[in-house]
Order: structure tokens, then C-alpha cells, then sequence
């Protein structure tokens, strides 16, 4: 099973297109606030669709949306390379979107019960963290291959690529094991599995907190992501250098997600330490305006993704039942608002200001739960 996840962690960020999106959409005449405006359609969608498609895996198939989600997916680039305009973009943000509802949540659950019938749930940290981290490794090899493909074929040739990925992606998907009974009760399969993974929320504090820690963790550096091609832009370089400055960024985010086995030893003083200390990094790096400032951009988002995997390992933990993948979609959910948000701050900001400043704006969060955090009481 765990080589099946590998493959499948891989293929689905080895996407040639992500350190050029936002490239694309900007050639293409779209402002920043209309690109932000797509980042919000993107989460708007994954909002609609994160809990319903929780409650449907675990009332049908984990591996069923796995591998939909992929075919969607390339669907949706094919679209942006094919019919370059603001609403071809929209609709192939409605299929991004789609695609990663249907796999939040089933993906997490699907291999923490395999691995828990298999007496290795305690492995379940090390697992997704290397799982995270074959991605970020497909996504570093997706921006080193990314400037000879686009300097052979321009965003035809990205997205040609991109499209493969995907649909190889849903071919391992269909490799996947899954032993469980899915939890179909009739005509109101659905709705009843929704209603319970809800009231286990609504029982168990601890269910609760962990659900609200993620979204307060991943949320805002989730959606700063999707602008870092953008900060880079603006240190002067010429955008053929883009992609690889953007890979010491994804090799801190694969570093923390290697340390995430290790780390899951961390006290709640420790975690909240490295909450502060990755936003303080952010906010200097982002501010410096150059090259060398990327390096500590690079360290916050290493300890971003740390502290992502962590709060995801703890709300796994706290999960009881057969509600799962909806309770896990519940915590993504949580994490698509808060990036709306984001989303529709930074096109607020970025008209006025520089893409550092609004990034040093936005570390200012991780220092507000970082103290929430070492303040909160031990569990």
C-alpha cells in the first residue's frame, strides 16, 4: 500500500504547469485582484464540495474518488492551455477544485485504517510525512523541468505534460487497497454518515480543537503558495529563472515534511515555537527584495509544512468511528474559508502593495496561534 501512496503522492504535485500558472494568467492580461478572484472560485469550490465529498467516501469508495479526482484535474488544465482566457481559467478552477474535494479526506482515511488493520497505525506519521514529501520532490521536479519544456513549447508544452501526470495519477489510484466495508445504509447512506462524523465533533472536545488547529495552520501559507512566482518575479530576475528559484522554497517544504515523524515527539511549547520562528522567517525573507531573501522564505514554509502534517497526525488520532474521511474533510473545509479569505486580502493588498509586504502581513497569523497555542491548556 505504502509504495502505491508514494506513486501516487508523486504523481499527483508532478504538475509542470504550477511554477507557471500564475505566469500564464498575468500574460494573459489578468490583474492581481482577478487572479485572486480565481484563487477564490478555487476555494469557494473545494468549500462546496470538501464536507459532501467526505461523507461520500466514507459512504461509497475512498479509492473510487481518488482516482475521479486526477481525470478532473486534467480536464481542467487542458482547458488553460487550450482556451487561454479569464473564464476558460474559472472552469478549470471549478475542475481543480473538484478534484482536490474528492480526495481530501479519503486519502488520509483510506491509509490511516489500512494501516491501522494492519497494526502500523503509529507509522501513519512517518508514512504521510514521506508521502508529503515525494510530493514536494515531484513538485521541485516539476519546476526543474519546467523552464527547457516552456523555453521548447511555451504553456502548450507545460500543459501537455501536466495532463499526463494526471492521468497517470488515476491509473495508481486504482491500485490502491481498501478492506473496509463502506458505510452505505440505504437511500440515506450518505446523509447519515454525514450526520454522524458531525456529532462525533460535537461530543469529543478534543475532536473539536484539532479540527479548528488546522485550518489555523495550513490556511494562510497554503494559499501564499500559489504567489510565490510571483514574489520571486519581483526580486528582478527574468522569469525563465522563476521556476528554479522556487525550488529551495519545496526543498524546505520537503525537509519538513521528512522531520514530521521525528517532530510528532513535540510538547505544545515546541510546536508553538516553531509556528513563531517560521513566521518570523517569512516576514524577513519576504521583505529583503532579493534572490537571498527566498532562503528564508524557504525555512518558513519547511516549518509551515511541519506543522501541517503534525495537526493532520493529531486529528487523526482523536478520530474515532467510522466518520473519518468526513471529519477530515470537516478540518479541510475549515481550511478552504480561511484561504477565501486569504485570497481575497492579498488582491485587497497586493493593488497597493509589494508581494513582500503582503507577505510579512500574512506571517502575522502564525504569531497570533503560536501564542494561543503555548498559552492553551494541556491536554
Amino acid at each position: 500500500m505504502t509504495a502505491t501512496l508514494y506513486a501516487y503522492a508523486f504523481l499527483d504535485e508532478f504538475v509542470l504547469l504550477y511554477p507557471v500558472y500564475a505566469l500564464l494568467f498575468a500574460d494573459s492580461g489578468l490583474s492581481v485582484g482577478q487572479i485572486s478572484s480565481l484563487f477564490v472560485l478555487w476555494s469557494l469550490t473545494g468549500v462546496l464540495l470538501e464536507v459532501p465529498s467526505g461523507a461520500w467516501a466514507d459512504a461509497v469508495s475512498r479509492r473510487l474518488l481518488l482516482w475521479i479526482g486526477p481525470l478532473l484535474g486534467a480536464a481542467g488544465f487542458a482547458l488553460w492551455v487550450l482556451v487561454p482566457s479569464y473564464w476558460a481559467f474559472a472552469a478549470g478552477f471549478v475542475l481543480w477544485g473538484a478534484r482536490g474535494a474528492l480526495g481530501s479526506g479519503a486519502l488520509e482515511a483510506l491509509v490511516y485504517e489500512e494501516l491501522d488493520r494492519a497494526g502500523a497505525a503509529d507509522r501513519y506519521a512517518k508514512v504521510m510525512g514521506r508521502a508529503h514529501a515525494l510530493g514536494q520532490v515531484a513538485v521541485m521536479s516539476a519546476m526543474g523541468l519546467a523552464g527547457p519544456v516552456f523555453a521548447a513549447g511555451g504553456y502548450p508544452a507545460v500543459g501537455a505534460a501536466s495532463v499526463l501526470a494526471c492521468l497517470l495519477c488515476a491509473a495508481t489510484a486504482t491500485r490502491f487497497p481498501e478492506h473496509r466495508t463502506p458505510d452505505a445504509g440505504g437511500d440515506d447512506g450518505w446523509a447519515a454518515t454525514l450526520r454522524g462524523g458531525l456529532a462525533d465533533a460535537r461530543r469529543d472536545r478534543s475532536v473539536r480543537g484539532a479540527l479548528l488547529l488546522v485550518p489555523a495552520v495550513a490556511a494562510v501559507w497554503g494559499a501564499l503558495d500559489e504567489y510565490t512566482s510571483l514574489l520571486v518575479r519581483e526580486t528582478g530576475v527574468p522569469e525563465a529563472t522563476v521556476p528554479y528559484l522556487l525550488l529551495p522554497i519545496w526543498a524546505g517544504v520537503t525537509a519538513g515534511s521528512l522531520l514530521s515523524g521525528a517532530a510528532e515527539r513535540l510538547g505544545r511549547r515546541g510546536f508553538a515555537a516553531v509556528l513563531a520562528a517560521s513566521a518570523v522567517a517569512l516576514a524577513a525573507g519576504a521583505t529583503c527584495g532579493t534572490p537571498a531573501g527566498i532562503a528564508l522564505v524557504a525555512l518558513a514554509f519547511g516549518g509551515f509544512q511541519l506543522a501541517t502534517v503534525l495537526v493532520d497526525v493529531r486529528l487523526q488520532q482523536r478520530i474515532e468511528g467510522t466518520g473519518r474521511a468526513t471529519l477530515t474533510s470537516v478540518a479541510s473545509l475549515g481550511t478552504e474559508v480561511v484561504t477565501i479569505g486569504v485570497y481575497g486580502a492579498y488582491g485587497a493588498l497586493g493593488s497597493t502593495f509589494s508581494h513582500g509586504a503582503v507577505f510579512a502581513l500574512c506571517a502575522v497569523p502564525y504569531l497570533v496561534t503560536a501564542l494561543v497555542v503555548a498559552g492553551g491548556r494541556r491536554e
